[in-house]
């Protein structure tokens, strides 16, 4: 009896000297239990500083809490890919187990992207599908669909006839070329009446560059009326334009967050703002990577939480669709 007594005290005297060690010792020592929890570090990357990006780094924040890792938020000041390629590159010296990036320029990411694949970070897109070098992109809506939506909405506020321009936030965006593309596609197919008078203007993610452009297209086409603006400033910048010119029957449709362009739905002169919440990107990413790094299988069908199941996963693209369409009747209802 008091041997085993004896005994069982000097095991719990060892365990007790283990658990005092630094946790990378108790992990080389070989207690594996204790060692369960991965202290994963991501780096959650948008486009520019802005309202929409604010959401999604929200979403990914909020991912990082219920999943138990770190993830911190950077953005360029400006739409500039060569300041976000600078942020990769940080991030991957600094150790990152992850990169959550949203594009700018995707092919001028594939280097970036190829020192984090050799450095053993996991690289997930958002807007840029069929990246190289990254391990997924996600993207929340159909981007066919969504530009032809979006034409659909311009078509309908000009009455199926009509000048109009198109607006991206830069012309190597590619979810903003692909919509645009799809945009342009449908007006020629479907709406014979309605004539693009330029394609396209890179100034969506500038509120600034996108009312000047505006107001410098009216004074060169007097008869333009349509706006469509694929980045999160573009339509706010023309509806700006085009109110304060006193502009007729102009319509403006965006892709811009309700609180953002709340004033200009609110008073019409932007006519409709079609999205998709960006938090929940910034949610699916950090629950994507963490399911990587931890060598799980993603499939169609997998169910990402909060959002649903995975419809569509075509090569490394995982595609939802979940658009949402705002005007003055239903913004409110999303603080965003």
């Amino acid at each position: 009896m008091l041997s085993s007594s004896t005994s069982i005290n000097s095991h719990i005297r060892h365990l007790s000297k283990i658990l005092r060690q630094p946790i990378w010792l108790i992990c080389f020592l070989g207690f594996s239990g204790i060692c369960l929890a991965k202290d994963y570090q991501m780096a959650v990357i948008g486009k520019v500083r802005a309202p929409w990006f604010d959401r999604f780094d929200e979403g990914a924040k909020h991912a990082a809490k219920d999943y138990g890792v770190n993830a911190y938020v950077q953005a360029p000041a400006t739409a500039d890919e060569a300041e976000q390629a600078r942020l990769i590159q940080d991030a991957i010296s600094r150790g990152v187990n992850a990169v959550l990036v949203v594009p700018n320029n995707a092919q001028s990411l594939e280097p970036v992207f190829a020192q984090a694949k050799q450095a053993g970070v996991v690289v997930i897109t958002h807007e840029s599908p069929n990246q190289q070098n990254a391990d997924f992109d996600i993207e929340m809506i159909n981007n066919e669909k969504f530009g032809q939506t979006a034409m659909d909405l311009l078509a309908q506020g000009l009455g199926e006839k009509g000048d109009f321009v198109v607006y991206v936030g830069s012309l190597t965006v590619p979810a903003h070329n692909l919509w645009a593309d799809a945009a342009l596609k449908l007006a020629k197919e479907k709406y014979p009446n309605l004539k693009v008078v330029a394609d396209r203007f890179p100034v969506s993610e500038d509120q600034n560059a996108a009312r000047e452009k505006t107001l410098e297209l009216l004074r060169t086409y007097p008869n333009l009326r349509g706006f469509l603006a694929f980045g999160s400033l573009g339509g706010p910048g023309a509806a700006q334009a085009t109110r304060d010119e006193h502009v007729q029957h102009a319509v403006v449709v965006g892709t811009t967050s309700p609180n953002q362009a709340g004033q200009y739905l609110d008073d019409e002169s932007m006519t409709k703002s079609i999205l998709w919440d960006p938090g929940e990107a910034g949610y699916a990413m950090v629950w994507l990577a963490k399911e990587v790094l931890d060598k799980k299988q993603i499939a169609e069908g997998t169910e990402i939480p909060t959002i649903g199941k995975i419809p569509s996963l075509k090569g490394n693209v995982i595609t939802f669709d979940r658009p949402l369409i705002l005007d003055k009747s239903n913004r409110k209802k999303y603080d965003f």
